[in-house]
């Protein structure tokens, strides 16, 4: 039986459902709105030509310029939850999996339009089952009540603009919640170990890890312990792994006993610049609240130079890391050079962020090693030939500062799904060797190199102005 199809009016109405559960949740329905539109985005986003940007539109009263700039910022929630999800639930809120498979049941929508990339569905899969992990209550059927409403607007969500007023401050945030930790510190660095390539860093977050544990034998038994700085700096190129390791961190730091939560709440400029002077501070302060007990971690942070809006969320981050120097770890992280340029403009951030991790590009063999990796963990198996024509393919392709690392390595891979998923069309009952294996073929059979860059990868239609 062929799936049924949605329409944008069922996106918009996924939509609303999300703002609801937030309102009754008590957290901002606004920023709600702009997790469910940029998860949208994200699961629509296709390398190729496409009309699924317009269904997104016609659902949320945005430009094709939002559209883009939503699919950037919600790439990250098919391996991390929302913040404010991660805030429910650290909070204990009992709105915590409605809010998930809220959120689960817009990636489920957008799978099922007829404008949706093939890629869709793998996409929106990951995405629904990472919200609804993460509250311990996986989606088991993806539905959703529906409310009915009018079109979103999210006009003012474009590149490094300030988005709306500050929301009202979350409640029940006045302290974090103590929480067991579930891994120990030496399964968690094994966990570290695990990771493909990356040598220096595991070096150093070893050395961090035994330094601070250090601290704490050395307060625990009444000694004088030095003020250290457990706020890093991570700078790489994309795909290079810094948000799989701060997410680490955060456990690290959550099993050694310094955190008493251990959550990551991943963030850029736009969710930490409000619309006005004086709002940003209060939007700021939020999401730093969010982070209570764990991790803030702050993607290309140097956005947040040059204007006053910034330099306001600058100003909030340094007063936060002050007053809630014992349950709040923040993580910056980007390109070298600016990042390097961005500590050192700011005294204020150059005397807290004192050790900077330095993230390396993969080589060709860690890059297929990835590949090959999550395949298997997808369940699928690629040839010899395959992998053969991986490596051809990466040999072929630039090594400047956009290259995408292991995300070209997993934007080849679900291309080479889809390509799977069409080449196995018209088999009635494939075997499970063909439903697991790729070919050459699948790899082979695409429009172009699906490169992995930090701006979004939907191609406007014939005619479209990006702009």
């Amino acid at each position: 039986m062929d799936t049924p199809h949605t329409s944008p009016h069922d996106l918009a109405r996924a939509l609303t459902n999300l703002t609801d559960l937030a309102q009754r949740a008590g957290i901002n329905p606004d920023t709600a709105r702009i997790e469910g539109t940029t998860i949208a985005a994200a699961t629509l986003a296709t390398s190729r030509p496409s009309s699924a940007h317009n269904a997104w539109q016609d659902a949320t009263g945005a430009t094709l310029t939002d559209f883009f700039t939503a699919a950037t910022h919600g790439r990250r929630h098919e391996h991390t939850p929302t913040p404010l999800l991660t805030h429910l639930i650290h909070t204990g809120s009992p709105h915590a999996s409605a809010y998930a498979h809220a959120l689960a049941h817009i990636a489920t929508t957008c799978a099922a339009l007829p404008e949706a990339p093939v890629t869709a569905a793998g996409k929106a899969t990951r995405t629904a089952t990472t919200q609804t992990n993460a509250t311990g209550a996986p989606d088991t059927n993806g539905t959703a009540t529906w409310p009915a409403s009018n079109a979103l607007d999210l006009s003012n969500l474009t590149p490094y603009q300030p988005t709306t007023a500050a929301p009202p401050p979350l409640e029940n945030t006045t302290a974090p919640l103590q929480n067991t930790p579930t891994e120990t510190v030496e399964e968690l660095l094994a966990e570290l170990d695990q990771l493909i390539g990356l040598t220096s860093v595991k070096t150093e977050i070893r050395r961090q890890s035994a330094i601070l544990e250090m601290e704490a034998k050395r307060r625990a038994a009444g000694l004088k312990t030095a003020t250290l700085s457990r706020h890093l700096v991570f700078v790489g190129n994309p795909g290079t792994g810094k948000t799989t390791v701060a997410r680490l961190v955060a456990s690290i730091y959550h099993a050694l006993g310094l955190l008493s939560q251990g959550q990551l709440i991943e963030v850029d400029r736009s969710e930490l610049v409000a619309g006005y002077l004086g709002q940003t501070a209060a939007k700021t302060a939020e999401i730093a609240q969010s982070a209570y007990g764990g991790v803030l971690f702050i993607d290309e942070a140097y956005t947040l130079a040059g204007d006053q809006y910034g330099q306001e969320a600058i100003d909030t981050l340094v007063k936060e890391m002050e007053d809630h120097r014992d349950e709040l770890v923040v993580i910056v992280a980007g390109y070298p050079r600016p990042m390097q340029e961005f500590i050192d403009t700011n005294p204020g951030l150059a005397s807290r962020f004192r050790t900077t991790i330095t993230f390396e590009d993969y080589s060709d063999d860690e890059i297929v090693s990835i590949l090959t990796t999550q395949a298997s963990n997808w369940d699928y198996d690629l040839t010899h030939r395959a992998q053969q024509r991986f490596r051809e393919i990466l040999a072929a392709t630039p090594r400047d500062h956009t290259f995408g690392n292991g995300r070209f390595a997993r934007n080849i891979l679900e291309n080479a799904i889809s390509h799977h998923a069409l080449r196995l069309a018209n088999i009635t009952e494939p075997t499970t060797e063909e439903l697991r294996t790729l070919e050459r073929s699948d790899i082979e059979n695409r429009d172009h190199t699906p490169e992995e860059t930090a701006a979004p990868t939907t191609t406007p239609q014939e005619g479209e102005n990006p702009q």
